[in-house]
């Protein structure tokens, strides 16, 4: 579902179960930092609600929400899909939701509204082509080079490493997910930049990260652990992620976990010693990306440094994708 889709059925299954009657306002997001606002007629005196729309809540989003809640109170997460847990966790943290099944949990003042229950529409985006591994590396590289959306199709398969017969595939899903618009023959623009990146945070969590795991190691020497910035890295070629690419990129995050994406795994075991455990200290994943200016850098890039971050599921490095966010990345994909 795309956002206009996801209100669109908001509000007709709020009058159909709930006999709720809403309407509901466009905002401009870059200046607002709200989609839009939510009036509701119900029997309770309730506000007009500033709304964020997500297409489905992951855990590593309630963060982000709980700090959208102080900054626009009133507030409200407008979703097309959301787990019972997370729902769950919305209600913990006072955070005011309704999804597309017309389920809703109202918290403000004295009063407090819960129906819970009813089925969301199914979303069949399954085959969409965009958030495949080949469709996050390209997303990938649109991302961080925002005039690469006007490369040929060649050029983008070169540099995003996939296959030139994907491109079409993958221009095809963005467009019908409401991400990419044709703006002359073979001419795109990048459209809803903010939620492409939380669509592919949450789609590389799941597809394609697990895929570039080579393996979970731990230092033969453990005081190595903690002078990991000091270990030798080839330029370019091996590049701290998560909570040390945290580190480098704020010097405010002591890591307990370190994520390396390197090309040079083999050399690196023989150079550090490293012994191979499930549940090691250090996990290497194959880098995935071509790099030019962040070559010099010790950390990848700080947006994947971010989506590493927020996918641990760590209170710590939450606070610490939000500095790199506003850091590095609002002027790119607007306000947090």
């Amino acid at each position: 579902m795309n956002e206009n889709q996801i209100v669109t059925a908001v509000i007709e299954n709020l009058v159909r179960h709930a006999k709720f009657k809403g309407q509901f306002q466009w905002l401009l997001k870059p200046v607002t930092g709200m989609d839009g606002k939510l009036s509701l007629w119900v029997p309770d005196d309730l506000p007009v609600f500033n709304i964020e729309i997500k297409r489905e809540l992951r855990p590593h989003q309630i963060p982000q929400l709980r700090e959208m809640a102080r900054k626009h109170d009133p507030f409200m997460v407008m979703t097309g899909k959301a787990s019972p847990a997370i729902k769950e966790e919305l209600r913990n943290q006072n955070i005011n939701y309704v999804d597309t099944g017309g389920n809703i949990f109202i918290r403000h003042g004295k009063t407090m509204i819960w129906i819970d229950g009813k089925k969301t529409p199914t979303n069949k985006t399954g085959n969409n082509k965009a958030f495949t591994k080949a469709g996050l590396k390209l997303i990938f590289y649109l991302l961080l080079n925002k005039e690469a959306i006007h490369q040929p199709y060649r050029q983008l398969a070169a540099a995003a490493d996939v296959a030139t017969g994907n491109i079409k595939n993958i221009f095809d899903g963005l467009a019908e997910a409401g991400f990419i618009v044709p703006v002359a023959k073979k001419s795109y623009k990048l459209e809803n930049k903010r939620e492409l990146l939380e669509r592919w945070v949450t789609a590389y969590g799941e597809v394609l990260r697990p895929s570039l795991l080579i393996e979970t190691y731990n230092f033969w020497d453990r005081t190595k652990s903690d002078r990991w910035m000091d270990l030798p890295l080839e330029t370019g070629e091996s590049m701290w992620g998560g909570e040390p690419g945290g580190d480098l990129l704020t010097n405010d995050l002591v890591p307990h976990k370190l994520i390396l994406y390197t090309t040079e795994n083999v050399k690196l075991v023989a150079k550090w010693t490293l012994i191979p455990n499930n549940d090691g200290l250090l996990s290497m994943y194959r880098k995935f990306w071509t790099s030019k200016t962040a070559d010099q850098d010790r950390h990848a890039p700080p947006l994947l440094v971010y989506a590493d971050l927020l996918l641990t599921g760590d209170p710590r490095c939450f606070e610490i994708a939000a500095k790199i966010y506003i850091k590095y990345l609002k002027d790119e994909f607007g306000p947090s």
